[in-house]
């Protein structure tokens, strides 16, 4: 599996609940670019509409070598899910607060583009704030612990 891109602001501002892996409906153009790494999940996010789960707001540069110019960098685009997965994440954001946050996107086992979808609820101002102060502490210990003779 190698990542091309991750979204580190999803685990900063979301408190993650459940990730699944789905495939995404791309163009030739949009493929050649994802393997320049041009693509960014920033403000990017997923919902459901008319039967399906539909990827919003992320960015894939359009490829420099492609024949048409045109800019659909940011259209919607379609995530292949089986029903029963779809059933589930419909379940799952219908719940006040939850939302599907693309978390990372990467080649598969059989070299196709997989985008791994996390349910999360977005953090409050203060439990930003604690998770941090911990991980200092726990920083702090290791580093301790580490020059300790």
């Amino acid at each position: 599996m190698k990542i091309i891109s991750k979204n580190k602001r999803a685990f900063h501002d979301y408190e993650i609940k459940d990730k699944i892996e789905a495939g995404v409906v791309l163009t030739g153009d949009e493929v050649k670019s994802i393997r320049q790494n041009n693509v960014s999940l920033a403000d990017s996010y997923a919902t459901f509409h008319n039967g399906e789960i539909n990827l919003l707001n992320c960015h894939i540069a359009p490829y420099s070598h492609a024949f048409t110019k045109e800019d659909k960098s940011r259209r919607t685009r379609k995530l292949l899910l089986h029903k029963k997965e779809i059933n589930k994440l419909i379940g799952e954001i219908s719940k006040k607060g939850m939302t599907l946050i693309p978390l990372m996107i990467y080649f598969g086992d059989k070299g196709l583009i997989k985008i791994e979808i996390g349910v999360g609820k977005h953090k409050k101002a203060a439990s930003q704030k604690k998770e941090l102060k911990e991980r200092d502490i726990m920083r702090s210990a290791r580093r301790e612990t580490k020059y300790k003779i």
